[in-house]
């Protein structure tokens, strides 16, 4: 399967983040990729993975939900055609709960609960296109104690 070279840089910086505890060069890293894909005007399935992945590395939580919001934007323009093509192994309608979690997450912590509220349940009406991989337990989990904490909020 060929993987799509954006794609491939896109997971050098998770890596960066996630594994080496290097946020700043990953958001350099991003910020280089952005500019190559020539930003929002970009594939769409670029500017969603990398703007999810941005999202992540922002200090400022109305920066990390601007990067959520554009995820999400370019995830409607994304056709599963195009994620095989990338060698992504999701489906389009796999990339919405994780989305939608990290948008909730971030009005939580902005405190408008009603758009956390409203993002965590289009979350859940699409999380039946996920596994019970890995992956798919992961963003369940997630779902699961930003639930608890909404609830907490009431």
């Amino acid at each position: 399967m060929i993987i799509d070279p954006t794609i491939t840089r896109i997971g050098q910086g998770v890596e960066l983040h996630h594994h080496q505890g290097q946020r700043e060069a990953a958001r350099d890293l991003f910020a280089q990729i952005w500019d190559d894909i020539g930003g929002e005007e970009g594939d769409p399935l670029h500017v969603c993975v990398l703007a999810h992945a941005m999202a992540d590395v922002q200090d400022d939580v109305h920066e990390e939900l601007m990067w959520d919001l554009r995820a999400l934007a370019a995830a409607d323009l994304v056709t599963d055609e195009r994620v095989a093509q990338a060698g992504v192994t999701l489906s389009v309608a796999g990339l919405y709960p994780s989305l939608h979690l990290n948008v909730s997450e971030c009005y939580r912590k902005l405190g408008d609960l009603g758009r956390a509220r409203e993002h965590l349940r289009q979350a859940r009406a699409k999380i039946g296109a996920l596994g019970d991989d890995e992956y798919g337990l992961l963003i369940k989990g997630g779902l699961e104690r930003l639930a608890e904490q909404l609830d907490d909020a009431t």
